[in-house]
């Protein structure tokens, strides 16, 4: 079996971080009145879905108006996909090196002992608040409110309506997580999650605070009010597309009333705004169909090149002196957003694995300042265990080294079409030495498993989905599961403490109510296989069994009368006694 918890790797990084993220100013050496910070980051909205960066199709007055305000990174990059950009962003580290390399099957969820964005600046007396999209887990010690959020309201999973979610979700007034417990909101998604936010930030008085906001908007599946989609419709677009530019329109309306807000509480010009997205965009991809506007660079979600991972970075602090709508146009990355808010804010970190990033202030500061070049590798795994040289780009400057045999040189060729391999045998061969030494640095999780905690007080019972299987078929959206496929597979999990356990295996989660169509239930845990007889019409069907402290897997089985077999989607873990 695969070990669980490495010790604190120590990386002598090829691509160094600067000493302002290693030692940033202390709070007493901050400007006074330490400014507040928000972050809003989108779910799939890609590099060209904004029209300050040229699209044609829509309209986004909102976002035009802070990319105005703002000093823009024009060559910022993330990872291809979401959960594996979100623990890079809220760690200052590889994402491989945390653990989350996929957006299902237990590969999402974030390493106990990374040090994240809110447990720095809760430590320096920051309020934190995350409202949206978390994705590094959804069961203790993953939970946003496990890793030093103070308020988390937040969906299951990877969207709305994913297995891990509330059941029923389905972005119009949603239940959603509050610290850990289904919490009933109104009105559509997106609006709900700012809502909620600007709640939170005026309830702080003149206290600092982080606010971590996270719409899933626009993630497929595309759910809108007609209002919004309708004038797509009739221009001509398809009823998917409309759907997704409507859901675009939406969230810019809602940072309108953001900004309007902020003016209102007098909380504008202190308060560092950043606006980004997690991955190039998705809209081609629910179905997929027809051609995106991209800005001229080649891929999408999910791709190595640029279109799947350069995405837009703005920043604004009036007070600091940040704005203005210059540009900077030296490559930067997810990695670097961490150690540039400590030294922007004076805000220590306390021990733990290496940053991996280098704080961009000086940049920010002053868009034509010095800087010292790095190279930064963006790579795609998704699969159960990282493979060496799967999907990977090393960034250097203008150059992009995609795969082994592909070179591109992007200040003449934007769009990636043109291979330079054979002309600069040398240069590739630089860049990928650089990646060679970045995997050997940052890739020292692939054997490992972050499992799900049972057993804790945390979280008691704990609530397992099919979402987290480690297998290659997964149930992780309620859609599939409605579907009763034929699937099954593993969860990994931690027994907190030794003791008396009751686990209920169920098709669907307990607010559904819905009959189990199998006949006999097997559970495969600790050593021990049960069997137990499933009664028609039962919802559910329960083992208690005596567990030891410990790692090790959980496995379930239910048989119907033809012999077919699959895995319980959901299962419940409560501890009993000692």
């Amino acid at each position: 079996m695969m070990k669980s918890f490495l010790p604190f790797a120590v990386l002598l990084l090829a691509f160094p971080v600067s000493s302002a993220a290693e030692k940033p100013p202390s709070s007493a050496e901050a400007s006074e009145g330490r400014p507040n910070v928000i972050l809003v980051m989108t779910d799939d909205q890609g590099y060209g879905d904004l029209s300050c960066h040229g699209n044609p199709d829509f309209e986004t007055p909102n976002l035009d108006r802070l990319y105005s305000e703002s000093v823009r990174f024009t060559d910022f990059h993330v990872d291809p996909t979401c959960a594996p950009t979100r623990a890079a962003l809220i760690t200052g580290r590889y994402s491989l090196s945390t653990g989350v390399w996929h957006t299902i099957a237990g590969r999402s969820f974030l390493h106990p002992e990374e040090i994240t964005m809110a447990n720095v600046l809760k430590d320096d007396g920051y309020s934190t608040g995350m409202f949206g999209k978390w994705h590094l887990g959804d069961n203790y010690p993953c939970r946003p409110h496990d890793r030093g959020f103070d308020t988390a309201l937040y969906h299951g999973g990877g969207g709305v309506g994913q297995t891990p979610d509330p059941w029923g979700n389905d972005y119009f007034d949603d239940r959603y997580f509050l610290n850990g417990t289904p919490n009933q909101t109104e009105g559509y998604c997106t609006d709900a999650f700012f809502n909620e936010a600007m709640s939170y930030m005026k309830s702080q008085g003149d206290d600092p605070f982080f606010c971590y906001l996270l719409p899933n908007a626009p993630h497929g599946p595309f759910y809108v009010d007609p209002k919004y989609s309708q004038p797509f419709v009739e221009k001509g677009f398809s009823q998917n597309r409309a759907n997704f530019y409507g859901m675009l329109v939406n969230f810019d309306e809602n940072m309108g009333r953001l900004e309007q807000f902020l003016q209102d509480e007098g909380l504008r010009e202190n308060t560092i705004f950043i606006f980004m997205t997690d991955n190039g965009t998705a809209g081609p991809w629910y179905p997929k169909e027809g051609e995106d506007f991209t800005a001229g660079l080649r891929g999408i979600k999910g791709s190595i090149y640029e279109g799947g991972h350069r995405v837009p970075f703005f920043v604004r602090w009036p007070a600091g002196g940040i704005g203005g709508g210059q540009d900077v146009a030296h490559p930067a990355a997810h990695i670097d957003v961490l150690p540039t808010l400590m030294e922007l804010c004076g805000a220590q970190r306390g021990e733990g694995p290496p940053l991996h990033g280098r704080s961009l202030a000086s940049l920010l500061k002053d868009p034509t300042a010095s800087w010292v070049e790095r190279k930064l590798v963006v790579n795609n795994q998704r699969i159960p265990v990282p493979q060496k040289y799967k999907d990977f780009v090393v960034i250097d400057g203008h150059y992009r080294l995609v795969g082994k045999e592909e070179l591109y040189s992007l200040d003449s060729d934007r769009g990636q079409e043109s291979n330079l391999i054979e002309q600069l045998p040398e240069k590739g061969a630089e860049l990928l030495e650089a990646y060679e030494t970045w995997w050997d640095q940052v890739a020292v999780r692939n054997d490992t498993f972050v499992p799900i905690t049972v057993g804790a007080k945390q979280e008691n019972p704990a609530f397992l989905s099919a979402h987290d299987w480690h297998a290659e078929k997964i149930p992780w959206h309620q859609e599939v599961v409605v579907e009763a496929p034929l699937f099954n597979g593993p969860w990994e999990i931690q027994v907190e403490r030794s003791g008396t356990y009751r686990i209920a295996l169920m098709e669907r989660p307990p607010a559904a109510i819905f009959p189990i169509d199998a006949s006999k239930a097997i559970l495969e845990v600790g050593g021990q296989t049960l069997e137990a007889e499933i009664s028609s019409g039962a919802t559910s069907v329960s083992f208690e069994l005596e567990l030891e402290a410990g790692e090790g897997q959980l496995l379930t089985t239910f048989v119907n009368e033809s012999g077919e077999e699959r895995g319980a989607y959901y299962v419940t873990v409560l501890f009993v006694e000692d």
